[in-house]
């Protein structure tokens, strides 16, 4: 049997003003300011889903959120209510490089949130009069509250705390980095920005800084080795910002989202879970999943048929898989080779090929699998094929 065409790589991610077709309609993705939204955002971004889509919102492993099915006779207008919520940026170019990761877990007087905005304004200026061009899916990750909870997330210039409370700011994929002040973060992270489209960061228009980093020293005065920690298991419960609720597949419905609305202002997070700032109880919400759901140890991308490239559906297998999957262990199903859901390694993997699913144990969708041409009848039938060497 032939085997299926490699999937195309487009090398950037949606925005609202330069959204991406897919099988269901036009994906129009929102960044957040802050990593937050207010509950009249909220609620005006399901009054959109509902209105100009198919109801359905995704939650991004970049702590995005993305409006789905869009028409694209709509799109006019939903720029227009985006306008209206303040939640659209000027121009493509601002948009794609406004990729700032930030805590969830942020409190209101530890500087987070203006370093954020900060980041914003001064990221804006480059773009306009220092011709700073960014590769789409570069982004920076604010993680400067305790011990970092985004180490895990994809991100390629980070600002940490170290154990005595000093900043640290560091490449991706390095194991040292320098001691900044509050006052000069900002401007430093926008320099390392601009060291690595300088020295040959980007090829094609991409690029992302670990693999630079790899084959170039770094500046002057990135000398600091960069703490040491365990990594952060992100689980649904109380946090010390607010109830964080998971979605099966980082996944809701308009009418999730309008309920949300009406509890709390939300902080989005890369772990396709949501914090409902300052609220101290589970919300009463059947979509959302709490500690111990067996829908927490899987995860599944879009799948056939709303996205072009996948060559089955999966998410629907991903559930019905979900409840055999070993406590300690993850499963990830794949609509193809991309692996978008989850592009590091997995215990367990699962990918669409053209003759059925391959299985895959502790790696990533393009390694060597153990065992081809499994239909998800015989998945489901025998689930236990997934945990057999």
């Amino acid at each position: 049997m032939s085997r299926p065409p490699p999937p195309i790589i487009k090398g950037w991610c949606p925005g609202a003003l330069r959204p991406m077709l897919s099988g269901d309609g036009l994906v129009v993705r929102v960044r957040p300011h802050g990593g937050c939204l207010s509950r009249e955002q909220v609620g005006g971004l399901a009054t959109l889903a509902r209105h100009h889509g198919n109801g359905l919102i995704d939650f991004s492993a970049r702590a995005n959120l993305q409006l789905r099915g869009i028409r694209p006779d709509s799109h006019a207008a939903v720029l227009d209510g985006l306008c209206a919520l303040g939640l659209l940026d000027p121009d493509p170019e601002t948009e794609s490089a406004r990729n700032i990761m930030v805590t969830p877990f942020w409190q209101a007087d530890d500087g987070t949130h203006a370093l954020a905005q900060a980041l914003e304004n001064r990221l804006r200026h480059a773009i306009a009069h220092e011709n700073l061009q960014l590769p789409g899916k570069f982004g920076f990750a604010l993680d400067c509250v305790g011990q970092p909870v985004l180490r895990q997330a994809s991100a390629d210039i980070r600002l940490e705390r170290t154990p005595a409370g000093a900043l640290i700011l560091y490449p991706d994929g390095a194991y040292t980095g320098r001691i900044v002040e509050p006052h000069e973060a900002v401007e430093q992270a926008v320099a390392l920005a601009g060291w690595f489209m300088h020295s040959g960061g980007i090829t094609n228009g991409r690029g992302r800084m670990a693999a630079h980093v790899r084959r170039i020293s770094l500046p002057d005065g990135y000398d600091v080795p960069v703490p040491a920690c365990l990594p952060f298991i992100p689980a649904p419960g109380l946090t010390p910002a607010g109830w964080m609720a998971g979605l099966a597949f980082g996944q809701c419905q308009a009418a999730t989202l309008a309920a949300l609305a009406s509890m709390a202002p939300l902080r989005l997070t890369p772990w396709r879970m949501v914090v409902l700032q300052g609220v101290c109880t589970p919300p009463a919400l059947a979509d959302l999943l709490h500690a111990g759901d067996a829908r927490l140890r899987v995860t599944a991308c879009t799948g056939a048929p709303a996205c072009p490239q996948a060559l089955a559906p999966v998410r629907a297998l991903a559930a019905d898989l979900a409840a055999f999957v070993p406590e300690q262990a993850f499963l990830h199903v794949s609509g193809c080779a991309k692996g978008c859901a989850h592009p590091q390694a997995a215990p367990l993997t699962l990918v669409a090929q053209s003759g059925g699913f391959a299985l895959i144990h502790h790696g990533t969708t393009t390694d060597q699998p153990i065992v081809c041409n499994l239909s998800a009848e015989r998945l489901r039938a025998h689930p236990e094929l997934m945990t057999k060497d």
